[in-house]
């Protein structure tokens, strides 16, 4: 029997993610294997890494800076979310990630994100936190329509939340079976159908414009499932008390703080049926 950590994407709610998961990192919290999606495994990685605080600060730091979100930066690469910026002298020097803790860390992780080819789900175990695995962050974590898609090998990638938001059965078929997963989203939320016009911007994937035009049936049938091991006490769930309210692009370091913290006490909140339901696996 494995335990494993599941979290959600969601953009700028995946602060709400790094607040649960810092207190775990205080808490020493641990687990056979984690994956994420989105920006569940962008700030996720933080996890395997050990790195306390580390997603909160640097978004504070730099949200404002056009190298790492802007306007800007997606006309003239293509990019919301400048690649260069994010992905290469944030972790690299900015915010050094801690590839030697990640690399010895014996924890999994895997992220997932989308074949435009064929519009399925393919995931990436990452080992080292290097190149090839940074670029599978950014694959995962690259939206439609703001984000060029990312070639790795055979693979030509955008983000893993088009098919498969919260990858649970990829985690059970891998054999986790006691699992926690961090949602981004409150109890009863419905996804809502993509715009129309979202198939208009994506004409030239049409698996991707295919996918996005299901994505929110996907969704919703994902949270029901979900829902009922919950019920059943075969995972954990642990979520927002209420809709978090941060827009995607929020550069308000206040709005970073609150949604964080919101984490924070949600995490803290949950932490003894964490253990609690972690520890009768081992008993």
């Amino acid at each position: 029997m494995k335990k494993g950590l599941i979290m959600e994407g969601g953009a700028l709610r995946g602060m709400f993610t790094c607040g649960v998961i810092d207190v775990f990192l205080e808490e020493n919290i641990v687990f056979d294997g984690a994956a994420g999606i989105s920006a569940g495994a962008a700030f996720g990685c933080n996890f395997k890494s050990r790195q306390i605080g580390r997603a909160i600060r640097y978004n504070k730091k730099y949200r404002s800076d056009p190298r790492y979100c802007s306007v800007r930066s997606w006309v003239k690469t293509g990019d919301l979310f400048g690649v260069e910026f994010c992905y290469h002298e944030l972790p690299d020097r900015l915010d050094p990630f801690d590839r030697e803790t990640f690399r010895n860390n014996p924890m999994e992780f895997y992220v997932g994100a989308t074949d435009v080819e064929t519009g399925h789900a393919v995931f990436h175990k990452c080992s080292d936190g290097g190149a090839a695995d940074i670029e599978w962050m950014r694959a995962s974590a690259s939206m439609p329509v703001v984000s060029r898609p990312v070639q790795i090998g055979k693979y030509t990638l955008l983000d893993g939340g088009i098919v498969d938001p919260v990858p649970f059965r990829y985690m059970e078929n891998r054999g986790y079976d006691r699992n926690v997963i961090i949602l981004t989203q409150p109890l009863g939320y419905r996804k809502p159908k993509s715009s129309p016009a979202m198939q208009t911007l994506l004409k030239k994937y049409p698996a991707v414009a295919k996918a996005m035009a299901v994505r929110h049936i996907r969704y919703n049938r994902q949270m029901d499932e979900i829902r009922e091991r919950e019920l059943a006490g075969k995972v954990l769930v642990i979520r927002p008390p209420q809709a978090l309210g941060i827009s995607r692009t929020e550069k308000d370091p206040a709005e970073l703080e609150r949604v964080y913290q919101t984490g924070r006490a949600e995490g803290k909140k949950q932490l003894e049926r964490v253990r609690k339901f972690l520890e009768d696996m081992e008993a």
